[in-house]
């Protein structure tokens, strides 16, 4: 069967995340057959490169055989068992690793099935902490403004990114935005150090004058991803991790997109040399198999839901796959192999690599920066270089990139006007080379009119 074949039936049946479905009237679907290391292939042998590791989530290659194997393995023994009053091999293991690797204190693990379901988790966990404490005033959250932490509604809620949240503002928590450290928006002659002391001074306001109301502060460290991969330095996190110490207000890192290596480090925090109160992973967590998330927290925020049953303190939140023994095999396959290879440090000479290819873009009339952090990269695409002024969204400038990088066997998705980077780390140096070529290319023919 044909590629227009699976397209059609695909057309009949189907609604795709994140897509308006009347586009798929001139912009054709792309059914994927099967995969292998960066390729994906689609039903008439056309191959594309998966630059952007399948939104972020695949880490060593499709079909990588090390993982492959222990899910055969897992699936020979226990495919699932329900978490509530049972438990199981590979998630022992699984948490017995993670907590030797998160940053220190974060003894504990709660399973959920995907992002937003974590950032869900950490949000009540911390609400409910303090109900459990005695201070029933903390009902509040503080988020930075174009963050995105997931689409269900309470992620929604702690977002700030219009598109996803416009439509359900009725539906959402009130919460405090405070302006991002956002090193894109730096005055003339200012470092994102700078930048990020400037700007902290806002949330500093914030919680000086909320702490009585205010659970806990969420961000993305590094990197707001989805908010087009806007990048701020670390210190931020340190200023806002003794502030929050400072106020009595928890700290939630959502490492969703961030975690398993993709900014330089395993975890993003340890650029700052902090530890939050809850630590949410998923996406690399499984390698880009199986659908899995966390949320790690200390060994206090588990105590304070300790109790005699009938005290009415106990965490009930639960989703019917938590700790799904297939998906926890395949996190462990996954962090078999940042053990066994030199994944962090053969990804920063890749990182290199990706940086000086990018540079000659700083030229471009219609490129207002390039940025990057470690295996994340992306190219801020406008129509007026010296004043930073946006192209109109309506144009759709970044879908021409898409466009084009089909046509070249690549996998591009850009967010609006940016054209990001985050392939699989068994990128090699050819791969990384063509790849930021024919982006380049596609940029070139987007800013053409």
């Amino acid at each position: 069967m044909n590629n227009r074949n699976w397209i059609e039936r695909d057309l009949r049946v189907l609604w795709h995340p994140c897509t308006q479905m009347k586009d798929h009237e001139w912009l054709p679907l792309v059914p994927i057959s099967r995969g292998e290391g960066v390729w994906l292939y689609d039903f008439e042998g056309n191959r594309y490169l998966d630059a952007i590791s399948s939104w972020w989530v695949n880490l060593f290659g499709h079909g990588n055989p090390k993982i492959n194997m222990a899910l055969r393995d897992q699936l020979a023994k226990l495919e699932h068992v329900i978490f509530a009053g049972f438990t199981h091999e590979p998630i022992i293991e699984l948490s017995e690793r993670l907590t030797s690797l998160a940053p220190e204190g974060l003894t504990r693990c709660f399973y959920a099935d995907n992002g937003s379901a974590a950032v869900e988790v950490a949000l009540k966990m911390s609400f409910h902490y303090w109900q459990n404490q005695g201070k029933t005033r903390k009902n509040r959250f503080v988020t930075l403004s174009n963050s995105y932490h997931g689409e269900t509604l309470g992620a929604l809620s702690v977002g700030d990114v219009a598109l996803y949240k416009k439509t359900y503002k009725p539906l959402l928590m009130d919460c405090i935005t405070v302006p991002a450290p956002d090193c894109y928006l730096r005055d003339e002659g200012e470092s994102c150090t700078e930048v990020a002391q400037r700007m902290f001074l806002h949330m500093k306001k914030v919680l000086e004058e909320h702490a009585d109301t205010i659970c806990a502060v969420i961000v993305e460290p590094l990197v707001q991803c989805a908010g087009g991969m806007r990048m701020y330095d670390p210190v931020y996190l340190r200023l806002l991790r003794d502030a929050c110490d400072v106020y009595g207000i928890h700290l939630i890192a959502d490492e969703i997109a961030v975690g398993f290596g993709r900014t330089g480090t395993l975890f993003a925090c340890e650029q700052a040399d902090v530890s939050p109160d809850f630590l949410c992973l998923s996406k690399g967590l499984t390698g880009g198999y199986l659908p899995l998330s966390v949320v790690m927290t200390h060994e206090s925020v588990y105590q304070a839901f300790y109790d005699d049953y009938e005290n009415l303190k106990a965490f009930l939140h639960s989703h019917s796959y938590t700790g799904n023994p297939l998906a926890c095999r395949a996190a462990l396959a996954t962090l078999d192999i940042f053990d066994e290879e030199n994944v962090l440090e053969t990804n920063r000479q890749k990182a290199a690599l990706l940086g000086s290819l990018l540079e000659p873009l700083l030229d471009h009339p219609h490129v207002a920066e390039v940025r990057q952090r470690g295996m994340i990269a992306a190219v801020e695409m406008v129509k007026d270089k010296r004043k930073k002024t946006p192209y109109p969204w309506q144009e759709r400038r970044g879908l021409k990139v898409y466009q084009h990088a089909l046509s070249q066997e690549m996998l591009l998705r850009p967010l609006g006007n940016v054209v990001y980077f985050m392939p699989p780390y068994v990128i090699n140096e050819q791969q990384i080379t063509d790849m930021v070529g024919v982006a380049a290319r596609g940029i070139e023919l987007a800013t053409a009119k």
